[in-house]
């Protein structure tokens, strides 16, 4: 990680949460990726995240919360297994989605019962939260905050991204926060604890760098797929995560297809892991990648955005190992090459 950009100051910090408090849009680090923040419990704030964003008002988005917050201010309940997670992976890269406490505004959750929380560990984020708390008369402070960049493209793991995506914005409508390149790389673990008074255990609904495996480790089993019934929740979507320019998805045995696509002409970029010898040159480039998920999946977001900016026809990335370590990268590239498929 470069060590070369400066924390922000305990003046930027609070002139943040001021503005938060305030029902205006801050730009802050996470431990996953920047995020899009606004006051959780102002309806208003929340709905300039939409119209910034262009995402729709049915998709739900993650309330960030302080370590010690509590939760039976956001939650109208917290079951066992829940406190189980939140034990083993609080603050940290795990979004608990639990039933709402009917007194906070649906308009975080898009309309439904439930609410996404999440304990960030990034100590900039963690930092915005306790002064925005003190400036609260309940002393609860929650910012709702989706990845900071317009609906569907690519999370931005960099404060440079933020202002990428948001060159339509004045410094008056969004403020953004520095401190350096996000160390995960990729969205947080969603798992769904709201239905356990229907017999239902944990639910994971997006996968991420706390594993399934390691989860099972916490509370004894296995959480379960998400079934018809389960909650909508950030990044969702079959197509999501998404660079402007198209991306396809090849494995070994495919090559040969793809190089007659290769040869149709146009600049494109390949992506492949080591042991995949080169087939192409000349007007292509071969970029590559990281050999392991963690490496692969910190790098994915600003590797798809140099890409982005290479003026290539086309993106080719060879697809990762079918292993459980590699489910979320797998999960994040499988979401942007089907925003090009059809």
């Amino acid at each position: 990680m470069a060590d070369t950009v400066p924390m922000p100051s305990d003046q930027d910090i609070q002139q943040a949460a001021e503005r938060l408090a305030q029902g205006r849009l801050v730009a802050f680090p996470t431990e996953t990726v920047y995020g899009l923040g606004a006051d959780a419990e102002n309806p208003d704030a929340v709905r300039g995240i939409y119209r910034a964003k262009g995402r729709p008002s049915d998709h739900p988005l993650i309330v960030h919360v302080a370590p010690g917050a509590d939760l039976l201010y956001w939650a109208a309940q917290v079951p066992p297994v829940a406190q189980q997670l939140i034990a083993a992976f609080w603050p940290g890269p795990l979004t608990l989605i639990l039933p709402r406490n009917p007194q906070i505004p649906d308009t975080v959750s898009g309309g439904q019962s439930t609410i996404g929380l999440r304990c960030p560990s990034h100590p900039v984020a963690q930092a915005l939260l306790g002064r925005m708390a003190a400036l609260k008369p309940s002393g609860q402070a929650g910012v709702a905050a989706p990845s900071a960049n317009k609906f569907g493209q690519v999370s931005p793991t960099a404060a440079s991204h933020v202002r990428e995506e948001f060159s339509d914005l004045s410094a008056d409508e969004l403020l953004i926060l520095e401190a350096g390149p996000s160390e995960v790389g990729i969205e947080s673990t969603i798992v769904d604890v709201s239905r356990t008074g229907q017999g239902l255990g944990a639910v994971l609904l997006r996968p991420g760098h706390v594993t399934a495996a390691m989860i099972a480790q916490v509370i004894g089993y296995e959480p379960a797929l998400p079934d018809a019934q389960a909650p909508q929740v950030s990044g969702s979507l079959k197509a999501h995560y998404a660079p402007r320019t198209p991306l396809s998805l090849f494995d070994p045995d495919s090559v040969p297809a793809m190089q007659a696509a290769l040869a149709q002409g146009g600049r494109q970029a390949i992506v492949a892991f080591a042991s995949l010898a080169p087939f192409a040159a000349d007007m292509h480039d071969w970029y590559v990648c990281a050999p392991e998920p963690q490496a692969y999946a910190q790098d994915l977001y600003a590797m798809l955005r140099r890409l982005d900016q290479g003026q290539y026809e086309h993106i080719w990335v060879q697809r990762c190992p079918d292993t459980p370590g590699w489910r979320a990268v797998n999960d994040r590239l499988g979401r942007a090459a089907a925003a090009f498929e059809g």
